[in-house]
């Protein structure tokens, strides 16, 4: 048998179809330059000072290798091993080189961990927030040391033996990720132990136990015993942990080697396999009697951490927003080059509505967790702004609370934007939606934050006159809002069922300040579709449901990356 192959051609087999209409990846563009409603926040805020070195950041994290770092670093996931090849004991986690580039930019680069601290002044912390809600939009997941390491610094200086030891490394512009001594390093990260198997959230059911090894009381030396369920960063030079003395709870620094350089008994005994937050291990440790110091007064140990939860939870509200952004960034990305029926889907009269209502969400909750960097600005200068500090005890756990939970949703509706793309890991929106549950979770969860915002009304009622002092300021300027902010007034005299209650009362707290953030903004499209839609409209509703009338352009506008 022959085959006669002189007339017969392949060529018709070598290309099946041109790619067409399909969006370019956004890659290569300035993520500071193309953001109106951060580069408007920053002014407003008192950080314009910081312009220059945001704008030379933003540049950097919305590079393509920069951004091909975050998909890297999730892709190839934290690998542990108890011990070397010899035998000996080393629980060392091993992370792709993407990570450690991520880490490198984060705290040599952007100094996210140390710049409020070490150069104090009007705007730190808002010029910390806005590079840090940058960096948040590359990747996630190596925000989690970072955060930890910045939030220690109030913790720390409880006890100053300890803060003059350590201090001047933990905020050192510098990365080390070795697995040796502390002593050996320049810079070092701090994690955090809290949350055992039997207690989680109530760490006050917690059973590790500390013992004196001479002297008793702050800095002085202890052995721990006990587990810790979940311990973020285990490549950390030390970490903050909660034990039982005689007296009670108490915090202790515990680090992973002994000042003798010995391996300080802190065992991993495996890491976490999580669905979402990958590229940062989070592990499960044993103390079989680990050195640790004594951080804060004996027994006072929840309040040690409440200096560092408060700082957690403001970066809870940061990574969270951040994540709407680049969702939304990306939607709109999406939406600028791909045609349907006729038509770009951004000309699309219902997409339109969509992104609009997607952009909103991130106007609300970058508005509010900037006047939070402000109200930490203001209250940790010289003296103090009482306002300012009253309106951090609730605006904390408030704001993270609504932000955090509304960030799930707003991912999984930009990801439809996107069609079958938007599900696959090519694509961002994926790790987004993956990642959008943890921040919620993260530093107490959504019950324990609404719980907490009574624990501070019942102790300090005048947390609420600072928040109504607040919300006065756009008094009059708005019906809806007007009438919005004396429904929960009357809401919050009821104290009938109160903790049922808790999470409804939240939203409001929540919806009606973000409200009036937006109008003291002084942007009437954003603020004006803002109230119309979520205090206009009554009962549940999706996105893409903006009432007619708005100046949709305008919010569109301000959701174009492109857009500078």
């Amino acid at each position: 048998m022959t085959t006669d192959t002189g007339s017969f051609s392949v060529d018709h087999l070598a290309q099946t179809h041109e790619v067409f209409n399909q969006s370019r990846p956004l890659v290569d563009y300035n993520t500071y330059e193309g953001d109106t409603a951060l580069r408007q926040a920053v002014q407003r805020h008192g950080a314009a000072w910081a312009e220059d070195s945001l704008s030379a950041h933003g540049a950097v994290t919305g590079s393509a290798g920069v951004i091909d770092w975050g998909f890297l670093a999730n892709e190839y996931k934290p690998g542990f091993d108890s011990h070397d090849r010899q035998g000996y004991r080393v629980d060392s986690v091993r992370y792709h080189d993407s990570y450690h580039q991520l880490m490198r930019l984060a705290l040599e680069d952007a100094g996210l961990h140390s710049t409020p601290w070490v150069e104090p002044g009007q705007g730190a912390h808002v010029a910390r927030a806005a590079r840090y809600y940058l960096q948040g939009q590359v990747e996630s997941g190596h925000g989690c040391p970072v955060t930890m390491t910045f939030a220690s610094v109030p913790t720390l200086r409880l006890t100053p033996a300890i803060a003059n030891e350590w201090l001047p490394k933990v905020l050192a512009r510098g990365y080390d990720p070795r697995n040796i001594p502390h002593m050996d390093k320049a810079a070092l990260t701090i994690g955090m132990g809290m949350t055992e198997k039997q207690g989680g959230s109530d760490v006050r059911a917690n059973t590790t136990t500390a013992r004196a090894l001479g002297a008793s009381g702050p800095g002085e030396a202890y052995a721990l015993v006990g587990h810790k369920w979940f311990t973020s960063a285990p490549m950390c030079d030390a970490f903050l942990v909660l034990g039982n003395t005689s007296v009670g709870l108490s915090c202790f620094l515990v680090p992973r080697w002994r000042p003798d350089g010995s391996k300080n008994p802190i065992q991993v005994q495996r890491l976490k396999n999580k669905m979402g937050n990958v590229a940062n291990a989070s592990s499960e440790i044993e103390l079989r009697g680990a050195l640790g110091w004594m951080v804060g007064a004996q027994g006072r140990g929840v309040n040690a951490i409440i200096e560092m939860v408060a700082m957690t939870r403001f970066d809870c509200m940061i990574g969270s927003t951040a994540g709407q952004r680049q969702a939304v960034a990306q939607a709109v990305n999406h939406a600028l080059e791909r045609s349907v029926f006729g038509k770009r889907l951004i000309d699309q009269p219902l997409m339109r509505n969509v992104l609009a209502d997607l952009q909103l969400e991130v106007e609300g909750s970058l508005a509010m967790t900037m006047r939070m960097g402000e109200a930490l600005d203001r209250s940790l200068a010289p003296g103090g702004d009482d306002h300012d500090k009253l309106l951090l005890r609730l605006g904390l756990p408030t704001g993270k609370y609504w932000i955090c939970k509304r960030t799930p949703f707003h991912a999984y509706e930009a990801m439809e934007c996107l069609g079958g793309n938007g599900v696959t890991e090519d694509f961002i929106l994926a790790r987004l939606y993956r990642d959008a549950p943890i921040n919620a979770i993260w530093e107490g969860s959504g019950n324990v934050q609404a719980l907490d915002m009574l624990r501070a009304l019942g102790r300090s009622p005048e947390v609420l006159d600072a928040w109504y002092v607040e919300l006065a300021k756009t008094r009059g300027a708005s019906p809806v809002l007007d009438a919005a902010v004396l429904s929960v007034q009357n809401a919050l005299l009821d104290s009938d069922e109160v903790e049922y209650r808790a999470r409804r009362l939240v939203d409001q707290l929540a919806l009606t300040m973000q409200a009036s953030l937006l109008l003291q903004a002084g942007n009437n499209a954003v603020a004006d579709a803002f109230i119309a839609s979520r205090l206009g409209q009554a009962g549940e509703r999706n996105y893409g449901t903006l009432p007619r009338g708005l100046d949709v352009a305008t919010i569109l506008q301000r959701a174009n990356p492109h857009d500078f």
